[in-house]
């Protein structure tokens, strides 16, 4: 299945990814060792940036002149478990059927990651006056950790690129933004006591519920009040809490409860800001009521992970390169998160997303990616490197 360039192709690339185990929990690094022998094989030599432990790693690598900016292609090499799924076949191997590739990661984001590495050979047999740089990071999908540690040390890899392409699925359609996100722990300190005496006791999983139903009621405002931005399929910033725990028996007053929320903005809010006032009503009335029956009572937050919002301004070069690319004149945002919002944050890269593959696939047992997007995905790259080899 080799392509006329002499690389693999797509689909084999493809099949080769979906083979590494590379859920989060898990070390990346032979899958970026098979990425780093591939590319030195083409002549191509890699950065690789390493966590603390050393057991994943980026890598970065530069195709054409070095000496001046470029596009990053940037892609994500985890993906989420499949533990608990019922899947219909191996998810560690991918199998094609009636014109769909199944594999976990096979839409989220191997599939991109393939077709920027098949084509490798094709970008390296024309002479580039922009170069192409490639960017695979590691845990994106518990927080976009990787690609922080990678983007802190861009400058060391040669002239700092002018924009980027993140290619998380979007059917090949060419996104100007995302929403960002806040998620917290809150662990909620009450004191036990036997239910019979419940009101010397403080019930940790009620005062839980209280500060639930408040953010409840702020989602709720928000929905109805805004701001909204009509361009996210969800057009308004979202409050969710997802995970809670607590209590031991019927008869005793808890004094535990652990509860996750999330908060995910639109450009128009502020997460911080929004988290500020949660925290002001915790303080302002239920501390002082939890206190007054046992001073240790308390709320303790915790943040999970956060990540910045994308908003790339519609008139950026960017947007008018990757519509070209993507034979598109609109644009629109997704709801959920990418490393996109760092790459501008962190490194003032302006940055789209486009990608192949439909998100309503990701994450979910049988997860596939269509062979039609595999191909619409590679005749953007085509395009992208007319544009960046024109004279």
């Amino acid at each position: 299945m080799a392509d006329p360039h002499g690389g693999l192709s797509s689909i084999r690339m493809l099949e080769k990814l979906v083979s590494f185990d590379t859920t989060s929990r898990n070390s990346n690094l032979d899958l970026i060792r098979f990425i780093e022998d591939y590319l030195g094989g083409l002549g191509v030599g890699s950065h690789l940036v390493y966590d603390e432990a050393g057991t994943k790693a980026n890598l970065y690598a530069t195709l054409g002149p070095t000496d001046r900016g470029g596009v990053i292609l940037s892609g994500h090499t985890d993906v989420v478990p499949v533990d608990g799924q019922k899947w219909a076949t191996d998810p560690f191997a991918l199998t094609e059927r009636d014109g769909r590739l199944y594999g976990r990661g096979s839409c989220d984001m191997k599939g991109f990651d393939a077709v920027v590495l098949a084509m490798v050979p094709e970008f390296l047999s024309r002479d580039l006056r922009v170069p192409i740089h490639l960017a695979f990071s590691y845990d994106e999908e518990v927080g976009c950790i990787g690609v922080r540690r990678l983007i802190e040390r861009l400058g060391e890899f040669g002239a700092k690129p002018t924009m980027c392409v993140v290619g998380e699925p979007t059917d090949m359609k060419v996104m100007t933004g995302h929403k960002g996100k806040k998620s917290v722990r809150c662990t909620v300190r009450g004191a036990a006591c036997h239910s019979s005496l419940a009101p010397q006791g403080v019930n940790a999983i009620e005062y839980a519920a209280e500060a639930i139903a408040h953010m409840k009621a702020m989602a709720r405002r928000i929905q109805r009040e805004g701001p909204f931005d009509p361009l996210f399929d969800v057009p308004h910033t979202t409050i969710h809490t997802g995970v809670i725990q607590g209590g031991e028996a019927l008869n005793i007053v808890p004094d535990l409860c652990v509860f996750d929320a999330e908060i995910r903005v639109i450009p128009q809010d502020d997460a911080e800001s929004l988290f500020a006032e949660i925290e002001s009503y915790v303080d302002r009335i239920l501390i002082p009521e939890m206190r007054a029956v046992d001073p240790a009572a308390g709320f303790d937050w915790e943040e999970i992970f956060a990540f910045p919002g994308l908003d790339t301004d519609p008139e950026a070069e960017v947007v008018r390169l990757a519509k070209s690319c993507a034979e598109r004149n609109d644009h629109e945002k997704v709801a959920y998160g990418t490393e996109g919002g760092l790459f501008q944050q962190m490194g003032g890269i302006p940055t789209v997303i486009v990608g192949p593959g439909s998100i309503e696939q990701a994450h979910k047992p049988d997860e596939f990616i269509t062979v039609d997007q595999i191909g619409r995905c590679e005749r953007f790259m085509r395009r992208l490197l007319d544009q960046l080899t024109a004279p």
